[in-house]
């Protein structure tokens, strides 16, 4: 890593996988205003689900997302409720038609084949599911199994996420999450003899005790098992706001340094071994519909990641689940028995959210620009007069060769795109946080 940047990569810098970030939601916006919302949506609307599954048998301590180990009668629990859930918002929008679904976690692997069918088939009885939708359900390898496998194929699901994260068995011993190379490969085998062809891997970078030489090795690993989708994430440290990394040792953690060149001997193997850059941390076969999203520039983002299309609402179902509808974003209720109170009571279980403004909307569609295509031509957004102080927040980066501005038009050349974060951060309204609250830029 060249060393003038160095600053630069130890920069926070929020993932805008909405705008603004979730930690600016507030309780200003109810189950009331929710519903409003709902009930304002045009009837031609197209909409993505999101189903969160939050619990998990162990607890992975890299892990930063909205998890809870399971106890005896959760899941059969959790199953009842989130169909009421779905029953309670299927009531205000159920004749749209749904183009996305996608199960997240926590494990939802972790619902057994029969609770697994009776959800979606609740989905399919209340929504008028596309025929063509993009079913996708993220799992951890542990626990994949023939039934699992064919449950899904049985109801549509036609791509799962596999949780690899890295194969290296000292890592994996650091991080809480033991799964050897042999494991992944029979989890992949059973999808793939069930018919599930369409495999995506997460990988990570910047874990405790891991070098170069153990993500090159990993890559190595998982390429040889064909995903047509990899995510690379950067292993963000956030003991204070997840107490189950205080497990993991901060000192056995890679430099910033060291972070960036991890990150970028990633993207130069998995270039040369036929996956395409997508976005800032993902990678596709040429033939994957998010390579040729990105390819026509109609790549998207929101809380799943980079997606191929996008809808017109996002409904998320379950505890902590994030909602984007016309009107602004809604979170729910994070904590299962609250979550649950708020649903037998016959009330939509919202804890916070946002409304957008028409200034959010304009600094949101530039910020989505910059992290799908790295340009963006700011003439359709009052150009620089309507970001007055912009201009001068970012002439650090672009001396430093982070970005290019000529006139209105902002570009960040290819070299300079593991920073974009920060170029999309100078357009932020919502200032910056007093105390820790992202992960580092690299």
């Amino acid at each position: 890593m060249d060393p003038h940047l160095l600053p630069f990569a130890e920069r926070q810098a929020p993932r805008y996988t909405s705008y603004p970030s979730a930690n600016h939601f507030d309780a200003s916006v109810d189950a009331e205003t929710y519903a409003r919302w709902l009930g304002a949506l045009k009837e031609d609307a197209r909409l993505s689900l999101y189903l969160h599954v939050p619990y998990c048998r162990e607890l992975c301590w890299y892990c930063g997302c909205n998890t809870f180990l399971t106890r005896g009668g959760d899941i059969g629990d959790f199953v009842s409720t989130l169909m009421m859930e779905v029953d309670l918002v299927a009531s205000k929008v159920s004749t749209h038609r749904v183009d996305e679904i996608h199960w997240g976690g926590g494990t939802p692997n972790i619902l057994s084949a029969e609770q697994f069918i009776r959800l979606a088939r609740h989905l399919d009885f209340w929504f008028d599911v596309a025929p063509d939708v993009a079913h996708a359900i993220e799992l951890d390898p542990r626990h994949v199994t023939r039934d699992l496998a064919e449950a899904y194929v049985a109801v549509g699901v036609n791509r799962a996420s596999l949780g690899v994260q890295d194969l290296n068995a000292h890592v994996q011993e650091v991080i809480g999450r033991v799964q050897p190379i042999a494991q992944v490969r029979q989890a992949v085998e059973t999808l793939r003899n069930a018919g599930l062809t369409q495999l995506s891997f997460d990988l990570m970078y910047g874990l405790p005790g891991q070098t170069s030489g153990d993500l090159a090795r990993t890559i190595r690993l998982a390429t040889e098992l064909q995903p047509s989708r990899i995510a690379l994430f950067g292993y963000a440290h956030v003991p204070w706001f997840k107490r189950r990394q205080r497990l993991i040792d901060a000192q056995a953690l890679p430099g910033v340094s060291d972070r960036f060149d991890q990150a970028e001997l990633a993207r130069r193997m998995l270039n040369d071994l036929g996956y395409e850059s997508v976005g800032l941390d993902h990678f596709a076969r040429t033939d994957d519909p998010l390579a040729l999203s990105a390819r026509n520039t109609a790549l998207k983002r929101n809380f799943q990641g980079y997606v191929a299309r996008e809808s017109n609402a996002l409904i998320g179902l379950g505890p902590s689940a994030i909602s984007h509808v016309s009107g602004g974003y809604v979170q729910n209720i994070a904590t299962v028995r609250a979550w649950r109170n708020a649903l037998e009571s016959n009330e939509l279980p919202v804890a916070r959210g946002h409304a957008e403004s028409a200034d959010d909307l304009r600094r949101g569609g530039v910020i989505q620009s910059i992290m799908c295509q790295f340009e963006v031509d700011l003439r359709p957004s009052g150009g620089w007069e309507g970001f007055p102080d912009t201009h001068a927040e970012l002439r650090p980066l672009a001396e430093a060769g982070l970005v290019e501005i000529k006139g209105d038009f902002l570009r960040i050349p290819p070299a300079a795109r593991p920073f974009a974060r920060l170029v999309a951060m100078a357009f932020d309204a919502y200032g910056r946080p007093s105390q820790p609250a992202h992960a580092r830029a690299i």
